[in-house]
């Protein structure tokens, strides 16, 4: 759906009151019936159908009268409610031309007012190309029903937090500005992706900074999982940015080793195909080395170090479960315990999570870091050595026996579910049989019968 900001120049109070009405609604309705919106709204003289009306006629709403008379949100109507609310947060004045489309969003120019250009970022998930979300992303987590303007939203909550996140340890992203609903307002990145790009002066030297990034993501224990020439940006004196975040999900993750391999082919092939490098000599000439390294020159992901800090911890990311933050407690006390001689290394990563935990309650730029604290992950690993080394057997031992575990708890609360809404669903007899006393004749009579015994 094409997003006319025009429309926004004739949309009245009430307008924006009956859709933040409909929001509302949303929250446990699927189509919000008419009266609820009445009742949400309070606008006077019975103005809010009137009001849905044009609402519905310039696309803002949807009408269902299936079941019964409802409406409900439309990607129009939610965009112009975060638009609305940017505009009256003064983070920009004006929205331009678009400037990107993807499967999961669209990105369009915004104007500050003093004429800075910055980029919105609005996601649209549950478009006919990218539908498969529940399986390839996490945003749903424990959570069984869901909407696509929901998804939306914990996806731009997802990426605010992660730029967030990126951008105070050093690394090359977007600058986040703010974020509202499904939107997500940064810096206008001044460059190109990576895959219009058809020649470059030194593509050795930017080949090995792209894979250092993905090493660098690593030792901060998070991996990109769509690390592509699609969602990188290249400006004129070749400095990379990175894009694209919701999808990022920590070390621990069951799938950690597939992605990271992944990141890394796509990488090599497309220089490979565009460039025509031969990366183990770009290598041997570049690093002089290639420890750490397979054959073929690519970075091994059981050779990666956690040394430089656990942002999946910070950002509870993707596959960082409840165990690993046990784990890192437990790693934590005790190194503080150790003796003098203890590994140097070791005594370097606690004091890098002992700075990155210092966080100023009263910073509100920080608090996204801080949403995703409540999750109930399905998998937790304590496949590492204390030298810090992975171990896949004792990983597959371990998979195995959290599955079995997990499936017998599955089953048992499946089975007092069953057994819970037998018993609601039927009566006892001695319920059916029971006399209810209503003040009637015979009850009159025992109450005399009872006080003559008495006497």
């Amino acid at each position: 759906m094409k997003l006319d900001v025009d429309v926004l120049r004739y949309l009245s109070k009430d307008d924006f009151r009956v859709l933040t009405a409909v929001e509302l609604g949303m929250r446990n309705h699927e189509i919000v019936p008419t009266e609820l919106i009445d009742r949400i709204a309070r606008l006077k003289h019975g103005c809010t159908y009137k009001v849905l009306k044009n609402l519905l006629k310039y696309k803002l709403l949807h009408h269902d009268s299936s079941k019964y008379d409802g409406f409900r949100l439309t990607y129009l109507g939610y965009d112009f409610l975060a638009i609305k609310t940017m505009v009256n947060k003064g983070v920009f004045v004006g929205v331009g031309r678009q400037i990107g489309v993807g499967k999961e969003s669209d990105i369009f120019e915004v104007v500050r007012e003093d004429g800075t250009v910055l980029a919105m970022k609005l996601h649209r998930l549950g478009r006919v190309s990218f539908r498969a979300v529940k399986s390839k992303r996490d945003y749903l987590r424990h959570r069984s029903s869901y909407n696509w303007l929901y998804l939306s939203r914990l996806a731009a909550l997802k990426e605010f937090a992660f730029m967030k996140a990126l951008e105070t340890h050093g690394f090359p992203v977007p600058n986040a500005v703010e974020h509202n609903r499904h939107c997500v307002v940064m810096s206008l990145v001044q460059g190109y992706p990576l895959v219009q790009v058809k020649q470059l002066q030194n593509p050795e030297t930017v080949f090995e900074t792209i894979i250092g990034l993905v090493v660098r993501l690593a030792e901060h224990g998070l991996i990109h999982c769509d690390f592509n020439e699609f969602n990188i940006m290249i400006d004129d004196d070749e400095k990379i940015t990175m894009i694209d975040f919701p999808q990022m999900v920590s070390v621990s993750h069951r799938n950690a080793q597939m992605y990271f391999d992944r990141d890394v082919e796509c990488v090599f092939k497309f220089f490979m195909k565009r460039f025509n490098l031969s990366f183990q000599e770009s290598i041997d000439d570049i690093d002089g080395s290639d420890d750490g390294r397979d054959e073929a020159g690519k970075p091994c992901f059981s050779a990666i170090e956690r040394s430089a800090g656990f942002l999946d911890r910070e950002l509870a990311a993707s596959g960082f479960t409840r165990k690993d933050e046990e784990d890192i407690q437990r790693f934590i006390e005790g190194g503080a315990e150790s003796d003098s001689n203890s590994d140097s290394e070791v005594v370097h990563i606690v004091e890098d999570l002992n700075e990155t935990d210092m966080v100023d309650s009263d910073s509100s730029h920080l608090f996204p870091y801080f949403i995703f604290n409540k999750i109930s992950w399905k998998r937790s690993t304590s496949c590492y050595f204390n030298d810090g080394n992975f171990n896949p057997q004792e990983e597959s031992h371990q998979d195995a026996m959290e599955n079995e575990a997990e499936l017998v708890k599955s089953l048992n609360k499946q089975r007092r579910r069953a057994i819970a809404a037998a018993r609601r669903g039927r009566e006892t007899v001695a319920a059916r049989n029971s006399y209810k006393d209503k003040g009637g004749r015979s009850s009159h009579n025992s109450k005399i019968q009872k006080q003559l015994s008495s006497w």
